[in-house]
This record gives structure tokens, C-alpha cells and sequence, in this order.
């Protein structure tokens, strides 16, 4: 996209100082459901113990936290443990991508707006441009900016100094992070999958902010079928939710039987992962292993 001088502009996400907003892809779809706090926080149980130590230490001095890495499979909660770190310090939040940080000066943008002890958080971190990541360290490790302007004889190097500030970065692949890049984190947190109960746990909370009553065995058959993974536990309960509410049921439970004309989508679980499957008229189902009470 082109403005009137013909000059390229770049989506606002790239090069915003701004704290991304919650209409953003980086956000989940419904913030609601987010914890806010490690308090509320389920599962991580080590690395969520060894953060509330580090944060409290950042707290006492009165400094940024250490820089951060949370790596692990997707859907695991690595964008929400980064707004709790910066909420539990309680500082400023700045969220971007790897692959949209195209520039160097894409990422000077960011890092030259950011406020003393402030979180920027870099999402798939291992994709991020090799030019930009170089520039990166010092910024890293040092707090400054080193930036080359001008092009041929009259380039010079310019170095900017930078409000001390925290990057968590987040990545699903770890291992194409660089070494150099690695090594400069002090903190590394690899998010584990969810256990069965901890689902339960997250799904109740989750059935209470979208307002439906969810019975503990029906948690525990969502939970079963969500692949240790709280984004999948989310997916799968919004749409019970939308079955029972068309159902007009007020308890979603396992073990009981409802029938529904004409016809219906079933969620399965398949080879490839859960699919949408139609169902004859009035036969009985099974809703994502669970039947609703309707009354």
C-alpha cells in the first residue's frame, strides 16, 4: 500500500511503539479468557514457581527483568505468560513478530520508544530477519543501538542509547534459534503439556467467563480430547457450548443422550486432528465424546 508520495507504508504492527491492541492477531480471540496473573496461571508448575522468583527479585531492585525465552509446542500459553510477566512487574507491554521486524529500522521504531524496564515481546523470534537480529545484541546486552546512516563515503555509524527493558521472546522451534541469539537470554522456559486435571482447571474457568455450566465429568472428556493443550481445551468448549445453547441445554455433561432433527455437526477426533462431520437425521450422537443434558 502506497501513500500520496508514492512512499511504501508499512502495517502498523511492524513498526508501532504502541501496545498492540486487543483486536490484534497477537491476542487471543477473546482476552476474557486469559489469566492475568500467575496466580491464575494452571500448570507450568516449576517454570511458572522459578518465574514468580525472578520477577519478585526484578521487583525488590527495582530493574528489568532478565531477557526470556519461552519455547515449546504451539497453543501451550507462551503469549500469555509474557503479558503476566509484564503485568507482574508492572510495566509497559509491546508485542510484534519475527518475520514483520523486515528492518533494522523497523526495530529501532520499536525499541527507541520503549519506557525504562518496559516488555517487548517478539513472537516466533526464530524467524526474525539475520540483519535485524544482529543489531539486536548489543541492544541485548548492552541497551544500545548501533545503527549505520547514510550509504557509500559519508555513512556513519550512530549509536543510540536505550531505556533498559526486558525481551521475551517466544519460539516453537528453538532450535534454529542461533547460539548468539540464545545465549543472550538469561532466563529459558520451556512450556510443557497440560495433564488432564490441569485442563479441567482451565476449562471451568473458562465455562464460568462464557457463562455455561459445565459438569466435571464433561471437563474431563473435553480435556481428554484436547492434546494436552489449552488453545485446543478453548476451541473444543466454545463449540460445545454453541451445540448446547442451539440444544437448549443448561447442563453440558458425559453420558447423557440427546437427538436432534433435521441435522447437526459432530466434532470427532480423526487421524489429522478433530473434523467436522455431519450426522443423519434423528440418529443419536456423541458431542466431542460428550452428550448433552437438555432439559
Amino acid at each position: 500500500m502506497t501513500n500520496g508520495t508514492g512512499r511504501t507504508l508499512r502495517s502498523r504492527r511492524l513498526v508501532t511503539p504502541d501496545a498492540i491492541p486487543a483486536s490484534d492477531p497477537v491476542q487471543n480471540s477473546d482476552p476474557a479468557l486469559r489469566p492475568r496473573r500467575l496466580a491464575e496461571f494452571v500448570g507450568q508448575g516449576q517454570g511458572r514457581a522459578n518465574l514468580e522468583t525472578f520477577i519478585g527479585a526484578a521487583r525488590l531492585r527495582e530493574e528489568p527483568m532478565d531477557h526470556t525465552l519461552l519455547h515449546g509446542p504451539p497453543g501451550l500459553g507462551k503469549t500469555t505468560m509474557a503479558q503476566i510477566i509484564s503485568g507482574e512487574l508492572g510495566v509497559g507491554f509491546r508485542a510484534t513478530s519475527g518475520p514483520v521486524i523486515a528492518r533494522a529500522g523497523d526495530l529501532a521504531a520499536l525499541l527507541t520508544n520503549l519506557q525504562p524496564r518496559d516488555v517487548l515481546f517478539i513472537d516466533e523470534i526464530h524467524r526474525l530477519n539475520p540483519a535485524v537480529e544482529e543489531v539486536l545484541y548489543p541492544a541485548m546486552e548492552d541497551f544500545q543501538l548501533d545503527l549505520i546512516i547514510g550509504e557509500g563515503p559519508s555513512a556513519r555509524s550512530v549509536r543510540i542509547d536505550l531505556p533498559r527493558f526486558t525481551l521475551v521472546g517466544a519460539t516453537t522451534r528453538a532450535g534454529l534459534l542461533t547460539t548468539p541469539l540464545r545465549d543472550r537470554f538469561g532466563i529459558n522456559m520451556r512450556m510443557q503439556f497440560y495433564t488432564t486435571a490441569e485442563l479441567v482447571q482451565i476449562l471451568h474457568r473458562q465455562a464460568d467467563k462464557l457463562e455455561m455450566k459445565l459438569a466435571e465429568d464433561g471437563a474431563e472428556e473435553v480435556a481428554k480430547r484436547s492434546r494436552g493443550t489449552p488453545r485446543v481445551a478453548g476451541r473444543l468448549l466454545r463449540r460445545v457450548r454453541d451445540i448446547a445453547l442451539v440444544e437448549g441445554a443448561e447442563l453440558v455433561t458425559a453420558g447423557l443422550q440427546i437427538k436432534r432433527s433435521p441435522s447437526w455437526v459432530l466434532i470427532r477426533q480423526g487421524l489429522t486432528g478433530w473434523t467436522g462431520v455431519i450426522c443423519p437425521v434423528w440418529q443419536t450422537h456423541l458431542v466431542a465424546g460428550l452428550l448433552v443434558w437438555k432439559r
